[in-house]
């Protein structure tokens, strides 16, 4: 044996002999905790906030929408401010603007430019904005340290005449993106509505009428900028700026048709890049810093066709980012990292595919990133951690195997000690285990190979793994191909099935029937049979015993089969010897007989008259008799017990009526009467059996109940299906022969099988018998894969019950 070499022990916990105990669980829900921490973070405190928006953005540059052909720009441009001078410009040219404008019968009109201080011409514009609804911009002060704003409203004559009022405030995030609009803003005083927002009531209400027919069911009627105060987020795309564009100037100088802006909102604007009114939206990387004019009309286009985005709380990201957090935990538990991985991989792009569909289907934008975060902090952490806990247990399980004792014999070698780092150290136990395995590999192997009868080994699937010498050549005398590798019915199917073991009528004929199905070790239902064994026989017409064997490993679980060949032809040669000298026995025991009955005859007709001589030679023939029934029923007896069966489906109610034929002239003989009852449940009750031995076993039933039954009395024969409990297995059929005989006392009835058993000498000395009936019917039946039962009491009669398995009339 070997001793444990403390010098062979890495591991400082084992040194110290602290148990190395698996915290699996406490680890997983540590782990999980994490997660669910990461989570709440980027949900509710928007610690993942910068990432969220560059997803959002991402997202709303690869989806494209077309814009409301409905509404029209009217740009303060470049082209503008070199023709018109200076700005600001008098009050008169945007008088002279909207009355040009007024000309084309707009269904409003947007002026995005603040008149917060008064001017001369003042009247002039107010005319014009009278003309035509016109929606002018009120801008709100930044919030005061006390929480006070002030609303910068246009000039009185202005905002009266004005038909709505609204605040151009945009809302910016931290990253100086402006992403969404709050469509109400309140001071001091009121709430402001956002500068587009009276528009669209407007077309909600009717009052401006579309060119294109733009209403209320293109708005979605949904009311949520009527009614709250939550900011909207605007949907951006890379067509953000293709609404119908014209020049201020060219307007005034009415270069412009009058059907371009006829029923269309028009959106005025400063667009010139000296006035610089530019904002960074989620598509400035592609169209660079937008004019407030048109996030004006995108704000106002998102409202008409209702494709505002609402955010999804903080608490709803947080709840649906747990579900693929939970799914991934709980995949930790029984994937492997690879398998983690790629569940890790799909979570992801799956939460990034909702988050899509959400945006673009329902217009609702719930942020993938806690989720991911949460996934990607959980993943690597627990891999770390699986990794630490495997290698922790291959240094227990290498310390383990190096401290087991080796039973093979070892060639001495010089002590070596365990040098290096925790690396080193788990590799030189690892090669001296890998050692150790091949030895024991090589052993095996051996033993195998030592063996004189023909063994395979197989996996659970049946694919052989091993086969040893004697094996190999014999399957080469029957000119079989390489054993390995092939599928174990394959390689003993060639074989031909002769019987199993036990000699059950039933299991023969599920074997025949199912071959070479049988030799399939995966298989549950052949796996009983193929453990107890069955014979079969080769092209060269040897006889061998074929037997399954389970290969378990050290925790029991079943790893694969052992299949091994004996060759019992020389078994079935002295088998077949006793059988001829059954036969010869038999035959010179009959043939005396026959000869002395002859000579009794014989003598009777010479000497009619002797008394003496008459008696004498009763006494011989019953003798005799005697003798040929004893040398027939011991013969019937050793073949129901040992040859082979022919086995055909019979009808169990025919034997039933050929075997109470054969009865019916002593029972008539003696005034007793056969009845038989069938119950109609199945046609025929139909089993599998040898036609002859069956019918000579119910022949001696029935034999015996006549023998002794009082004369006129009853004999019942009943055939009938058994009502099981449960449907499983096939069904039974059962044979009652019932008398009202002697009947048997307990003692008698734990004897009856047993041969040379004779009850009744008392009440029927006249009877005769060997004592070997009951026991050929017991033979019979057992071989057929059935059961007898005897119910009696003295002076009550007998009830005898043969119970078969019958076949299943529904297949």
């Amino acid at each position: 044996m070997t001793t444990r070499d403390p010098r062979m022990s890495f591991d400082p916990r084992i040194r110290l002999g602290r148990p190395v105990g698996r915290r699996f669980l406490f680890e997983w829900l540590c782990i999980g905790c994490l997660g669910i921490a990461v989570i709440l973070a980027g949900s509710l405190a928007r610690l993942t906030a910068s990432v969220d928006h560059l997803v959002y953005d991402a997202l709303l540059r690869f989806h494209a929408h077309p814009v409301l052909p409905d509404i029209a720009v009217v740009e303060i441009d470049n082209a503008s401010i070199a023709q018109l001078g200076r700005w600001p410009w008098p009050r008169a040219v945007h008088a002279r603007l909207l009355e040009q404008i007024a000309k084309a019968s707009p269904a409003a009109v947007v002026y995005d430019v603040l008149f917060t201080e008064p001017a001369p011409d003042d009247a002039q514009l107010a005319r014009a904005i009278a003309a035509t609804p016109t929606y002018l911009p009120i801008l709100l002060s930044p919030e005061a340290a006390n929480g006070e704003r002030v609303a910068i409203k246009p000039v009185e004559p202005l905002a009266s005449a004005a038909a709505g009022l609204g605040h151009i405030n945009l809302e910016v995030d931290a990253d100086g993106i402006v992403r969404s609009v709050a469509l109400y803003e309140g001071d001091a005083h009121m709430r402001w509505p956002q500068l587009t927002v009276p528009v669209w009531r407007a077309i909600l209400q009717g009052e401006a009428k579309l060119a294109h027919g733009a209403s209320a069911a293109m708005a979605g009627q949904d009311g949520t900028a009527d009614t709250g105060e939550a900011r909207v987020l605007i949907p951006f795309s890379p067509l953000a700026q293709t609404y119908p564009k014209v020049s201020f100037a060219s307007v005034l100088a009415g270069d412009v048709p009058p059907g371009m802006l006829r029923g269309k909102i028009v959106v005025i604007g400063v667009t010139a890049s000296g006035l610089y009114d530019r904002f960074s939206t989620p598509v400035s990387g592609r169209l660079g810093p937008l004019p407030g004019v048109y996030i004006h009309a995108n704000v106002l286009d998102t409202l008409v066709t209702g494709r505002a985005i609402n955010p999804v709380s903080g608490m709803w990201v947080c709840a649906v980012s747990l579900v693929p957090l939970a799914v991934l935990l709980a995949g930790l538990l029984v994937l492997s990292p690879l398998r983690s991985l790629l569940m890790t991989t799909v979570l992801c792009a799956t939460m990034l595919a909702v988050s899509a569909a959400l945006l673009y289907g329902m217009r609702l934008w719930m942020s993938p990133v806690p989720a991911v975060v949460g996934l990607a902090a959980v993943y690597p952490i627990w891999n770390w951690r699986r990794l630490e806990m495997t290698m922790s247990y291959l240094r227990k399980e290498l310390q383990r195997l190096a401290d087991e004792p080796y039973l093979l014999p070892e060639a001495p070698q010089r002590t070596r000690e365990f040098r290096g780092d925790a690396l080193a150290q788990q590799m030189a136990l690892m090669a001296q285990a890998a050692r150790r395995v091949q030895d024991m590999k090589r052993f095996v192997w051996n033993s195998l190979d030592s063996v004189p009868e023909p063994i395979l080994v197989s996996d659970v699937r049946g694919d052989v793994l091993i086969a040893n010498h004697a094996a190999k050549r014999y399957f080469e005398r029957l000119g079989a191909a390489a054993l390995e590798g092939r599928q174990m019915r394959h390689v003993l199917g060639e074989l031909g099935f002769v019987k199993s073991i036990g000699s059950s009528a039933e299991a023969d004929a599920f074997g025949r029937t199912h071959w070479p199905a049988v030799l399939d070790p995966g298989r549950i239902a052949f796996a009983d049979m193929m453990e107890q064994g069955i014979e079969v026989r080769d092209r060269n017409q040897r006889d061998h015993l074929l037997r399954y064997a389970k290969c378990t490993d050290a925790q029991g679980a079943v790893i694969g089969w052992i299949a091994g060949l004996v060759d019992v032809t020389a078994v079935h040669a002295a088998e077949r010897l006793r059988e001829d000298a059954l036969r010869l026995l038999s035959h010179d025991m009959r043939s005396p007989q026959a000869s002395i009955l002859a000579l009794v005859e014989l003598e009777r007709a010479r000497a009619p008259d002797s008394e003496r001589m008459a008696d004498l030679l009763d006494r011989v023939e019953r003798y005799a008799q005697r003798a040929l029934m004893l040398a027939d029923d011991f013969v019937q007896l050793a073949r129901a017990e040992s040859q082979a069966y022919s086995l055909e489906p019979v009808s169990l109610v025919e034997l039933m009526i050929d075997a109470s034929d054969e009865v019916w002239p002593q029972a008539q003989a003696r005034h007793i009467r056969l009845e038989a009852t069938y119950d109609e449940q199945g046609d025929g009750h139909w089993i599998n059996a040898d036609r002859s031995l069956m019918t000579r076993a119910l022949v001696n039933v029935l034999n015996n109940a006549v023998k002794y039954s009082p004369p006129h009395t009853r004999i019942t024969c009943g055939v009938e299906r058994e009502n099981r409990a449960t449907g499983e297995g096939p069904p039974r059929v059962r044979c009652t022969v019932r008398d009202e005989g002697y009947g048997m006392s307990a003692e008698n009835q734990a004897h009856l099988f047993e041969r040379f058993q004779r009850f009744h000498e008392a009440e029927r000395p006249e009877a005769t018998g060997t004592g070997l009936g009951m026991a050929f019917v017991k033979a019979v039946v057992t071989r057929h894969g059935g059961d007898v039962h005897v119910e009696s009491a003295r002076g009550k009669g007998t009830a005898l019950t043969i119970t078969l398995p019958g076949l299943d009339e529904s297949a």
